[in-house]
């Protein structure tokens, strides 16, 4: 682990620390391998997240289309008061009391901002696979709230949850799991992450969680096939990537974005579909694909209510609380071990 401290423009008056803990190459070139070489290609979704991806992330949560943000966006700030109240955090701003908001997947921290200032968060502790994008976030953070302690943790969250490697406190920790990312496991993984977040909290705190429930197809697919364009240039940037950092030679031209509604499994699902027939290298191997076949590269699972109880009471968990909009669009739970 390479751990080094980095120091933003507030005059030494806030200090970011930096922890990478992102996979080797060579291991994430044999999963990339081991996806190809499945009857159904697969990449899984945490490639999608270089800078560039991260920043087309970023439109896409601002797109008329994409109700998820900004529904849970007026949730947080309806709902923070209670929250704070059931999270145990002290009500003034800077207060040492404050928990520690753990943020998985951490994007812009538009949402964090939120947390941190209605719990008065005394630290702020950010995971996300985007290395350059997540020390831009919490610089930010860093400058615009001198009081926080922020740490940035460069890693895959959705393999390695140890947070005694990076937290040394004993204070009460709020882990928060905003957006629909949950949807983004299969359901028997996202019971264990849920487990190791559990685990990592026990005792300290409680996990503060989106969930994006069904509704109608409409709705579902206009939200991942904007008219703009972004999303499937969110997809293509997948393979672009793919070709910077892994050697692939993926044209971008023999492929398109497709996102449809699986009503039986409650969930969107995201391709790439070839084209053409095509050949990729990746290292010494060669990838077939056929003209028409599709390379699997998301799902977003759709919780209603009762399943979403259901698979938290599995993991270990008691509903504290609830909050979902007049339309049913989107919900957060507060969940305690």
């Amino acid at each position: 682990m390479d751990s080094s401290a980095l120091a933003n423009d507030m005059g030494g008056r806030s200090r970011i620390r930096l922890i990478d803990q992102v996979p080797q190459v060579s291991d994430m070139r044999f999963e990339l391998l081991e996806g190809f070489r499945r009857r159904q290609k697969s990449i899984a979704p945490k490639f999608f997240y270089d800078e560039e991806g991260s920043r087309l992330f970023d439109r896409i949560t601002r797109l008329p289309e994409y109700y998820p943000t900004r529904t849970e966006i007026a949730l947080l700030r309806a709902s923070m008061q209670e929250i704070a109240q059931l999270a145990g955090a002290a009500g003034v701003k800077g207060d040492s009391r404050g928990p520690v908001v753990v943020e998985c997947g951490s994007g812009s921290g538009e949402k964090a901002r939120i947390l941190i200032e209605g719990v008065s968060a005394q630290a702020y502790l950010a995971i996300d696979i985007s290395k350059e994008f997540l020390i831009a976030s919490c610089e930010g953070l860093a400058n615009d709230y001198p009081h926080l302690d922020v740490c940035a943790v460069c890693a895959d969250y959705s393999r390695d949850w140890n947070l005694s490697r990076v937290l040394d406190t004993s204070a009460p920790l709020l882990a928060f799991f905003p957006g629909s990312s949950l949807g983004n496991f299969e359901p028997d993984e996202a019971i264990r992450f849920l487990s190791e977040v559990r685990h990592a909290i026990c005792g300290r705190g409680s996990l503060l969680i989106g969930i994006d429930p069904p509704k109608d197809i409409q709705t579902l697919e206009a939200a991942y096939n904007d008219s703009a364009g972004v999303t499937a240039r969110f997809n293509l940037n997948l393979l672009t990537r793919l070709n910077r950092e892994f050697g692939t030679d993926f044209a971008l031209s023999g492929f398109a974005h497709k996102a449809v509604y699986e009503p039986t499994l409650q969930r969107i699902e995201m391709y790439l579909v070839s084209l053409r027939d095509q050949e990729v290298h990746l290292g010494g191997s060669k990838i077939s694909i056929a003209k028409g076949e599709a390379i699997h590269t998301e799902n977003s699972y759709k919780y209603a209510y009762d399943q979403f109880v259901n698979m938290a009471w599995e993991a270990g968990y008691d509903k504290t609380r609830h909050w979902s909009d007049d339309a049913g669009l989107f919900s957060l739970f507060l969940l305690t071990p």
